[in-house]
């Protein structure tokens, strides 16, 4: 019976700790959906045939997850809902792993296969280059704009 009396005080507890950040991952989430759909509505594709906007898409959210990620762990000191706003929710939403993943299944049949293949590891292999690229620009400028653009001797 105390445990029953304990869940909306739960409840309560956890929206007073978590629902600012529950709000702005909603809103970062929408706000990343309508970038995909506007995205996929410029690069139509066509059945069989590689998910270019997809690709574009979960590419592109990679770089910017590792922008991101280095602007808000190692340059700025930000605000504590600015993560999860861009992070969780704009670029959360803006990625589409379960597309890519439904997409991937789409392919796995007759006379699409080698494109399937392409598709599943092109992906993984540019979506995490592309993190790693962007973490190491993101330093780099980050070095040259403290230390001045000098030339190397």
């Amino acid at each position: 019976m105390a445990d029953r009396a304990r869940g909306p005080a739960r409840r309560r507890d956890f929206w007073r700790t978590h629902g600012s950040a529950s709000v702005v991952v909603a809103l970062g989430g929408a706000l990343g959906a309508l970038a995909r759909y506007g995205l996929a509505q410029g690069l139509p594709g066509r059945p069989g045939h590689f998910p270019l906007a997809t690709f574009v898409t979960n590419v592109a959210g990679c770089f910017a997850i590792g922008v991101l990620m280095v602007a808000v762990t190692e340059i700025w000191t930000v605000h504590r809902l600015l993560r999860p706003f861009l992070g969780v929710g704009v670029l959360g939403g803006f990625t589409t792993f379960s597309t890519y993943a439904n997409e991937v299944r789409a392919l796995l049949r007759p006379g699409t296969i080698v494109v399937a293949a392409g598709y599943l590891a092109g992906t993984l292999i540019c979506a995490l280059l592309a993190t790693l690229i962007a973490m190491w620009l993101t330093r780099a400028g980050y070095d040259r704009l403290r230390h001045g653009w000098r030339r190397a001797s």
